[in-house]
């Protein structure tokens, strides 16, 4: 196989041929179609998520086909199209697990992280954490579905029946989400960086009520706020932005230090709540939302060597929509 490796923090990944991997008991292994290029792979690489497993593979939002099966998978078959998200298992007996909350597992893989991911022509997984995908489609759009969809799709049931929804930082979840939330009758404010003109107006393309920049004040009260970008200093920005009893949601994995701000921004029971992983019910709940209702989302192919080029256009900024990875044929 080939794959991008990452050996040390902070170095470009290197372009390697790799053994096969063979699946384990429970394990299936999967042939890339595409992988999407997830700001989490920019905070493994630069070292922002602490102890990754290195050499690491990054890569979760993978779509491709089993081509091995390990023993005991009966739920798939050879062939068949399966979507690989970030959480790559748990293990099923600690409160979390047994409570429902998987996604805050005290023991679990994450793809691309602490188990190789999709940057490569194969990854492994646990068979009871792949989605069988549609065969309608092609497989680059669909990719930043596995958790830039999902991740998004999580954030927006923490904002529960908000009408007036901003959303900080118009990347590839928010240019998801904006979709999901104009699909479900919620009227959507985008916030981007400062004097970002493309991605405003791409927002408003998208069915934004309005679009400005992260520090400027919508035109009306938000009943909630998401924060999609990494920045700690957009959370007292958006609570001076929501209403009272509003919500602001961090749905990042990673954020820089949140500032002092002034108690009254908090005051009358605003909330600010972080989101964590994601479940297996928000993958199937998602994934068959997004067939339904038809979301579509915008790409930027790169070959899989190519990798440090798409994270760099990532970490600049340069990316309307999402990166996706495509593996050479082998």
């Amino acid at each position: 196989m080939l794959g991008m490796v990452l050996h040390e923090i902070g170095r470009p990944l290197a372009f390697e041929e790799l053994p096969d991997p063979l699946p384990g008991p429970g394990e299936l292994r999967v042939k890339v179609e595409a992988c999407g290029v997830c700001r989490t792979d920019l905070h493994v690489v630069d070292g922002e998520l602490p102890d990754p497993k290195l050499p690491i593979i990054p890569g979760h939002e993978i779509v491709g086909r089993i081509d091995v099966l390990g023993s005991h998978v009966e739920s798939l078959g050879l062939g068949e199209r399966v979507g690989i998200p970030w959480l790559g298992a748990t293990c099923g007996v600690c409160p979390y697990c047994v409570s429902h909350r998987e996604n805050l597992c005290d023991r679990p893989v994450f793809t691309g992280y602490t188990r190789n991911g999709g940057y490569a022509t194969h990854a492994i997984t646990d068979a009871r954490y792949a989605f069988r995908l549609s065969e309608e489609g092609e497989a680059s759009a669909m990719a930043p579905l596995l958790c830039a969809g999902l991740i998004g799709w999580r954030s927006l049931g923490f904002a529960g029946d908000a009408k007036t929804l901003g959303l900080y930082g118009f990347g590839a979840a928010a240019h998801i989400i904006v979709q999901v939330a104009r699909k479900q009758g919620r009227q959507v404010f985008a916030f981007t960086r400062p004097g970002d003109k493309a991605a405003q107006a791409f927002a408003l393309r998208l069915g934004a009520a309005w679009a400005g920049s992260s520090g400027e004040t919508p035109p009306a009260e938000l009943d909630a706020a998401i924060i999609y970008a990494p920045a700690g200093e957009l959370v007292p920005i958006a609570l001076a932005s929501v209403r009272k009893g509003g919500i602001v949601v961090c749905a990042g994995i990673h954020m820089s230090d949140i500032p002092s701000f002034p108690y009254r921004l908090l005051w009358q029971e605003r909330q600010i709540v972080s989101v964590a992983n994601l479940t297996r019910r928000d993958g199937m709940d998602f994934l068959a939302f997004a067939a339904q209702a038809g979301i579509e989302t915008r790409t930027k192919l790169y070959p899989l060597d190519q990798a440090n080029s798409a994270l760099a256009d990532l970490r600049a900024g340069r990316l309307e929509g999402a990166a996706v990875l495509i593996p050479p044929r082998v």
